[in-house]
């Protein structure tokens, strides 16, 4: 017995029939897409995970400008 009782001749026959209807060429290329896809998977948590340190980065580099707000019309008057 094999997987979940499949033996492994019924495996093979599936995996002939798969071959049959989709080709190599597709079977190819859907497997170089989904391993591209688990990358950029892999990518965006790794990416995610060092986020939240930046914001941190960026309150400790906030600088104080001082200034005086001053309307239009003020302006235009004097």
């Amino acid at each position: 017995m094999g997987l979940g009782g499949i033996s492994i001749w019924q495996l093979l026959i599936i995996l002939v029939i798969v071959l049959l209807l989709f080709g190599t060429k597709r079977l190819r290329n859907l497997g170089s897409d989904l391993g591209n896809a688990v990358k950029g998977f892999k990518k965006a948590v790794s990416d995610s995970e060092s986020k939240p340190e930046e914001p941190q980065k960026l309150e400790a580099e906030k600088k104080v400008i001082e200034g005086e707000a001053v309307k239009e019309e003020d302006k235009n008057k004097s």
